[in-house]
């Protein structure tokens, strides 16, 4: 039987995959790297892999970007369906873990050192206090780890698909341009990749900011426009994407805050996700923190609580292998 445990991160976009020794410190003896387009769903993701190392496991655990119910998954961003039963029978797992991506980052964030990190407000910590965590990418993660005697609880959300709440007249607007295209106006819609450029294509309407032809050819391609508005905006060439990723800032920091609030997070509120670490210094200009700060008369339980950004790439993986290494 194999001693190693298997431990993956499931995003919209790609997968990170990797086996574990089954006791020890949590070091890697294979890992890889998929693009989820490759293929049509988790099963032949995982043949490839342990063909590939030629190496199995006794136990897995996938950290998935969807809501995980009686051990199955949908997921809304990319269409598989994630089955743990199906999974210990085609591949001879004795057990399967399924989490949401977040609770899995949440695991992970206990084994992040202060250099994986980037602090945004310093605030004073409550050791005893709960922690709330939020994370852009493919689509608009949220979680809770709410502090219990026995420990830290960590509670899975799909806060990222409540309802858009604009803060301004230009939000508003945002919010009247949105429908068309989408049922079901989320904060999601708005705070993730696709998001941006959702921001980007309500700028560009009705001749708001205008499109300068090289960037128009570049978004005609498709090769990952919101990547393309950030670097723009990072570079100040366009106006359009400068003033896409302020509005893009301050959602997050809005919705960074409401989470804070309802999480009491007094021990600190965590940013991961895909898109926080390429645009860093964003988050250290005003639109973000002035947003999560603007709750009224709970701004100052709010300039209390630390916000940090995680750098680490790979903590919902590693919070997946901790989970599973922890619980089998």
């Amino acid at each position: 039987m194999s001693n190693h445990l298997m431990a993956a991160d499931i995003g919209g976009t790609k997968t990170n995959i990797a086996l574990y020794p089954q006791a020890g410190e949590l070091i890697p003896v294979a890992e890889r790297t998929y693009l989820n387009r490759d293929f049509y769903g988790l099963e032949p993701l995982l043949r490839q892999f342990m063909k590939e190392t030629g190496l199995t496991a006794h136990a897995a655990c996938f950290g998935i970007a969807g809501a995980v119910r009686d051990g199955r998954c949908d997921m809304p961003n990319l269409g598989w369906r994630v089955d743990s039963k199906s999974l210990a029978d085609t591949f001879g797992f004795n057990h399967v873990g399924l989490l949401n991506d977040l609770e899995a980052t949440a695991h992970g964030i206990a084994t992040l050192t202060p250099e994986q990190l980037a602090v945004i407000n310093a605030g004073v910590p409550d050791p005893t206090g709960n922690i709330a965590l939020i994370a852009a990418g493919t689509g608009l993660g949220e979680t809770m780890l709410i502090h219990t005697n026995s420990g830290m609880h960590v509670s899975a959300s799909e806060g990222g698909h409540a309802d858009f709440a604009p803060q301004d007249e230009e939000q508003i607007a945002l919010l009247r341009f949105l429908p068309p295209h989408h049922e079901h106006v989320s904060w999601e819609r708005i705070v993730s990749g696709n998001g941006l450029k959702n921001i980007y294509d309500f700028l560009k309407s009705g001749r708001r900011f205008q499109e300068p032809d090289w960037l128009a050819e570049l978004m005609a391609q498709g090769n990952n426009p919101a990547a393309t508005i950030a670097e723009s905006a990072l570079n100040e060439t366009t106006e359009i994407c400068v003033r896409a990723m302020e509005i893009f800032m301050a959602t997050y920091g809005a919705e960074a805050g409401n989470l804070a609030l309802k999480a009491m997070s007094t021990g600190g509120l965590y940013i991961g996700g895909g898109i926080a670490p390429k645009i860093l210094p964003l988050f250290y200009e005003h639109a973000f923190i002035s947003a999560f700060l603007n709750k009224g008369r709970f701004a100052p339980l709010l300039a209390g609580m630390p916000v940090k950004v995680i750098l680490e790439p790979k903590t919902a993986l590693r919070g997946a292998a901790a989970y599973l290494s922890h619980h089998f």
